[in-house]
């Protein structure tokens, strides 16, 4: 009985921490985008004395000539672009790094891969290249940049996912003729579905809410991101924190389901590769 219930303390002492956490922050943005500008400038969680919903909306979207609406265009096709270029890439570069991983020049590939996670990108010589080849300022070299910036991770959770594969597989295909493109085409990459999946969410959150690269690599009103809208609403010398916290709600959505329909999804893809089968 006393087991029962210390495990019942736990879980309800957890489920609070999680509610501070996650949940009281997030209840702050929302209840003080329904306010008036004088009232949110308070900075309070209390409720409003009127609502000011429709007004601040509205007047979020239609802030900058539709810039918000032109940002969620951009954003939406930079994390398509960016997650196939990294589910194709990424998936590849796993494979050959798995199946050949006692080959010559596997561990300084691997070593190249892992770097890649430890090393910080340079903006300057990045944006030198991008302006070089002509990309600097459009939605394809930002998008290059993404896929760059999440290549090593996404591989190495390919590689790991992989290991789980057998290698019996490959030499039954090899020996019915079926060539090395062929093979992971049609038999390797349908069971790699459940990284597949985690890659897509977990990335598609990232990419989508990506503030630094397009701030750098993307300049310009015309090529704003969601997150680049919120400068609309902030000045030197004036905030307006109903519209501002109006704008973090709306471009908080997109992620925030993604996550509530698909987060079984993620823990499965996550877990799928560590024990090697």
């Amino acid at each position: 009985m006393s087991r029962t219930v210390q495990k019942w303390s736990v879980s309800i002492v957890l489920l609070i921490l999680s509610t501070l956490i996650f949940w009281v922050p997030f209840y702050f943005v929302i209840i003080n985008s329904f306010k008036s500008p004088t009232k949110a400038a308070d900075m309070n969680m209390s409720w409003p004395d009127t609502f000011h919903i429709v007004e601040n909306y509205k007047a979020v979207l239609a802030a900058a000539d539709h810039m918000l609406v032109r940002a969620f265009f951009n954003s939406s096709v930079l994390t398509v672009l960016s997650i196939v270029g990294m589910v194709v890439f990424s998936s590849l570069a796993g494979f050959v790094l798995q199946r050949r991983e006692k080959g010559r020049g596997a561990a300084l590939l691997n070593f190249l891969v892992l770097a890649g996670l430890m090393i910080p990108p340079a903006v300057v010589p990045t944006i030198w290249v991008l302006n070089t080849v002509g990309l600097f300022k459009t939605l394809p070299g930002l998008t290059l940049v993404e896929i760059a910036l999440h290549f090593p991770f996404c591989a190495i959770l390919y590689k790991a996912f992989t290991a789980t594969i057998p290698r019996d597989i490959d030499e039954s295909a090899f020996i019915d003729g079926c060539g090395g493109l062929r093979l992971f085409a049609h038999i390797i990459f349908p069971l790699l579905k459940p990284v597949s999946s985690t890659i897509i969410i977990i990335q598609s959150v990232s990419v989508f809410n990506d503030f630094v690269n397009p701030l750098y690599f993307l300049p310009g009103s015309e090529n704003a991101t969601v997150q680049l809208t919120l400068y609309n609403f902030m000045s030197m010398y004036l905030t307006s924190w109903n519209l501002l916290f109006a704008d973090v709600v709306l471009i908080s959505l997109p992620p925030l389901i993604l996550f509530l329909f698909f987060n079984k999804k993620i823990v499965a893809g996550m877990t799928a590769g560590s024990v090697k089968g």
